[in-house]
């Protein structure tokens, strides 16, 4: 059973996501990318709450921007998904989760180390360039179960 339910519409989009903010990390750096979109979506909690779709999680707006900056600034987003794009989305949508991602909501680049904390959420990790972070525990307890 996919750890959400999405359409072949929902499968692009999240590939397209995952290439324009993370294609310079591998496949493994969009995987990650993918458990941040399938995390959002499962949570229900935080900044996360009533998204009921993956394009709700894509297009999303906090404070007057797009949660993903590859919305408003990333050409690569707007390009057609390729079919390994597509297959990782797949694997992350169905079940696909490992460590730094697995529980995180949050990741950028800080082009510096990684911070302990990103707005009071603990550092869960990180690969390449990407930090990722998780919720302080008590807080969203559904990310952990979905």
């Amino acid at each position: 059973m996919p750890r959400v339910k999405y359409r072949d519409a929902d499968v692009d989009l999240v590939a397209r996501m995952m290439r324009a903010e993370a294609e310079g990390e591998g496949n493994q750096g969009m995987l990650y990318v993918g458990n941040v979109i399938v995390n959002r979506l499962v949570a229900n909690c935080l900044d996360f709450r009533d998204l009921r779709s993956i394009e709700d999680v894509i297009y999303q707006v906090q404070g007057g921007n797009y949660s993903f900056e590859a919305v408003q600034k990333g050409n690569l987003f707007y390009e057609r998904a390729r079919p390994n794009e597509q297959r990782l989305a797949r694997q992350v949508l169905d079940y696909w989760r490992d460590h730094p991602g697995k529980y995180a909501l949050w990741y950028f680049n800080p082009y510096a180390p990684c911070p302990p904390t990103w707005y009071d959420q603990p550092f869960a990790g990180q690969f390449k360039n990407h930090c990722y972070y998780e919720p302080a525990a008590g807080t969203c307890d559904s990310v952990y179960m979905g």
